[in-house]
């Protein structure tokens, strides 16, 4: 399917929207990984969805077992293996999460910083990614905290200064929607859309806050079977 992070914003591009001038962003990408890594013991196959070029597979790996990161673009896989050479525990695939497939189960999936809306994910995706987990695996899934709309909505034009994104909408920018005049738009899930998500799945769900800036859903498989 068509996506916007595929034929537009992916690797070279895709990597300076990380190299943000904002401290506050800064500090809420860190925070958001390390919420995550505090909680693996070293031992989990971990999957990242909507990896991009590996930044957070990078940071994450030296504290699992193996780690995958999953792309749908393959400009961003390639500049990935690249990123992740001295990293021989960690790889990239080139894969759209409507239509993937994969070997075995993992302990842990990530679909982090807001990667629901990246993706598109509908109920079949989310539900691939439950079934996708092994006995006693969580899930992690992250959307943006209400309290950090301001800092969102300065890191999104400082993108659109630097050419990667079109003109930020600023009439249809609301409500924890961003929207540009070339087409992007990035939705936001609330705590409620979340609650939702974890209601309908139907295993031990909690959401949680971290930093007032990202709202956590995290899904475990209580199922005990192999």
């Amino acid at each position: 399917m068509n996506n916007y992070y595929a034929d537009k914003l992916n690797s070279q591009s895709l990597f300076r929207v990380y190299e943000t001038a904002i401290p506050r962003v800064k500090q809420y990408l860190d925070e958001e990984i390390d919420f995550v890594r505090k909680k693996l013991s070293g031992t989990e196959r971990v999957l990242e969805m909507a990896a991009g070029y590996g930044r957070i597979v990078k940071e994450l790996a030296p504290y699992c077992d193996s780690i995958i990161g999953m792309d749908i673009s393959a400009d961003n896989v390639e500049l990935g293996k690249a990123y992740l050479k001295n990293y021989p525990n960690a790889s990239m695939v080139t894969m759209d999460a409507h239509e993937m497939t994969f070997d075995g189960t993992f302990n842990v999936i990530l679909c982090l910083q807001n990667a629901l809306s990246a993706m598109r994910a509908n109920e079949r995706v989310i539900d691939h990614m439950i079934k996708l987990l092994a006995p006693g695996g969580t899930v992690y899934f992250s959307s943006y905290s209400a309290k950090f709309w301001e800092w969102r909505l300065k890191w999104f034009e400082e993108q659109a200064d630097k050419g990667l994104l079109g003109e930020i909408d600023c009439e249809q920018s609301k409500d924890g929607v961003i929207v540009c005049k070339d087409g992007f738009r990035a939705i936001t899930h609330s705590p409620e859309q979340l609650r939702e998500i974890g209601e309908r799945i139907g295993l031990p769900y909690r959401i949680e806050e971290v930093d007032e800036s990202s709202i956590f859903l995290m899904i475990q498989n209580n199922s005990s079977e192999v």
